[in-house]
């Protein structure tokens, strides 16, 4: 079986799950308050000062990063990864004619593109947001020229922050078979950080902390997303060896 192929297996799995929902309400959820907040005050994106896409973006994701993204990455990554355990179907996978990588990686490989697929939803919620208050409250449409280039990096400067996440909590569910452990340790750290966040030195060693360098909470001295990368690289070959050496593996 090819990596695409085995691409396309596991994404049919995440069909029957609730991934997708998560990624769909918790893309809209912000944006959607931005809109009801937007009708109800009677502002629109024309009344921001300077370039109202760069405080529209700035401010939805400094709503967004800081707890609800995190979350559902932690909730996302655990409930892909547990849909073997729930439906006991690991022997099957590992029966299949598919080398272990091919399943470790294939799997890992969904839960980013479930990540994208939520940052997608995201993105359509904020342009919502800047454009539907325009049109009814003032019949036209924002006067700003988009800056999508800003608005891409912005993008993948989150996203690139928020895989430290993702590849720890994909360490937790291949190793703990009861759905709820992954979940708790992963909010456990994400609440630890944001709490420990302004006072310990070293609080760049959680995986949690990286998406708070990048909305510039804190003032790092080094780039936040080249030590996330290391990061991600290092959780996910860890979590590459135990998966290996594991005998039972499911």
């Amino acid at each position: 079986m090819t990596f695409i192929h085995a691409i396309q297996a596991e994404w049919l799995k995440t069909k029957r799950s609730a991934s997708n929902w998560l990624s769909l309400i918790g893309g809209f959820f912000i944006p959607t308050i931005m809109i009801i907040g937007a009708f109800y005050n009677g502002r629109t994106i024309n009344d921001a000062p300077g370039n109202g896409w760069n405080i529209v973006y700035s401010n939805a994701w400094q709503n967004m990063a800081v707890f609800l993204l995190p979350m559902g990455m932690i909730l996302a990554g655990s409930l892909i990864t547990q849909i073997e355990n729930k439906n006991n179907t690991w022997k099957q996978v590992h029966a299949t004619p598919q080398r272990f990588t091919t399943v470790f990686f294939s799997k890992f490989t969904v839960i980013l593109l479930m990540t994208v697929k939520f940052f997608v939803f995201f993105n359509i919620g904020v342009l919502l947001y800047a454009f539907l208050p325009t049109v009814f409250l003032e019949g036209g449409f924002p006067h700003d020229s988009f800056p999508f280039w800003d608005v891409l990096k912005l993008n993948v400067k989150i996203f690139v922050a928020c895989m430290p996440i993702l590849a720890f909590q994909y360490l937790l569910s291949l190793n703990f078979k009861n759905f709820l452990v992954p979940i708790g340790i992963g909010f456990l750290g994400l609440i630890g950080t944001m709490i420990a966040f302004t006072f310990v030195k070293h609080i760049y060693l959680s995986p949690f902390s990286f998406n708070l360098y990048a909305l510039g909470i804190k003032k790092a001295w080094f780039n936040p997303s080249f030590y996330a990368m290391i990061s991600f690289v290092v959780i996910t070959a860890i979590s590459y060896f135990l998966y290996m050496r594991k005998k039972d593996k499911g």
